[in-house]
């Protein structure tokens, strides 16, 4: 009697960890596209008659996909905490099952988010380009930052990364922490932040952090019109999502210093081209 067929799985990427597609190999046939970062037409052209797909990279799965993948797929899963390149309601009109990987990055994330502060309040990068170009004047004020310490920051979502950067922050005796989103949050009591309205956290904030979700309410939130409540001061940080930031907006607000900076882990579009305005402003880590 013959044994069952193992369910065919399509991993998009040949950098997914070793011991991870080990693991997959115990239960599965598994097939792995070649190439670091597959192309969409790539995982097309390799997706019919598989019953699960890993995708390492946010590849769009919607209608068009879900249709070329065939009556086979069974799930679809992403290398990400965030899903939103994935059209949920139709992957679950054909009852297929979606994984992805919360928490994983919380840590790396609120650690990259703090680099990006630090960063941009003591404008290492406009330090950098005043070296290159051969400018090394000094003086007390030369290059002045500015301090964590004392300082108030407005996280913009609470989530796992919001409250991890929040715990990070706390050595550098910040002077209060603010959030918003849809409403107050146990989390937040807990590690004595204040809730606060959208507007209250761009008039307030020293800081402000997006760590938020992107969906329809968050998609070109931060436009010309968030950028005018925010303080002159402000420094922006972008962990989530390209998208939350309109990026024209943040150009005109960094070049007429409307706020102080902007520490982006994040762009759009992503990635940037090499002449893109962002890449030349020194106001930008």
């Amino acid at each position: 009697m013959s044994l069952p067929a193992l369910p065919r799985v399509l991993v998009s990427s040949n950098d997914v960890p070793a011991p991870g597609i080990d693991l997959l190999r115990t239960k599965c046939d598994v097939t792995i596209i070649p190439a670091g970062v597959s192309t969409r037409e790539q995982i097309l052209q390799a997706l019919p008659g598989h019953d699960a797909v890993f995708l390492a990279s946010h590849h769009i799965v919607n209608s068009e996909f879900l249709d070329i993948a065939g009556p086979n797929l069974k799930v679809v899963s992403t290398m990400s905490a965030g899903y939103d390149h994935l059209d949920v309601p139709e992957i679950k009109k054909r009852k297929i099952k979606v994984g992805h990987t919360p928490m994983v990055l919380s840590a790396a994330v609120a650690e990259i988010a703090v680099l990006l502060m630090l960063s941009t309040a003591r404008r290492a990068h406009e330090g950098r380009m005043k070296l290159e170009e051969g400018d090394t004047r000094s003086g007390p004020q030369w290059l002045l930052g500015q301090d964590l310490r004392d300082s108030t920051v407005g996280i913009f979502g609470l989530g796992n990364i919001g409250q991890a950067i929040v715990k990070r922050l706390m050595g550098f005796e910040v002077g209060r922490f603010i959030y918003t989103g849809h409403s107050r949050k146990k989390a937040g009591d807990e590690l004595e932040a204040t809730f606060v309205s959208l507007d209250e956290l761009l008039k307030q904030s020293d800081f402000i952090v997006i760590s938020a979700t992107l969906n329809n309410e968050t998609r070109g939130l931060f436009d010309d019109n968030v950028f005018d409540k925010m303080k002159k001061t402000a420094i922006l940080v972008n962990v989530s999502r390209g998208q939350i930031v309109n990026t024209d907006s943040l150009v005109r607000a960094l070049r007429n210093k409307k706020i102080f900076a902007a520490g982006l882990d994040v762009t759009e579009p992503e990635p940037l081209p090499p002449e893109h305005e962002l890449l030349k402003l020194p106001n930008v880590g």
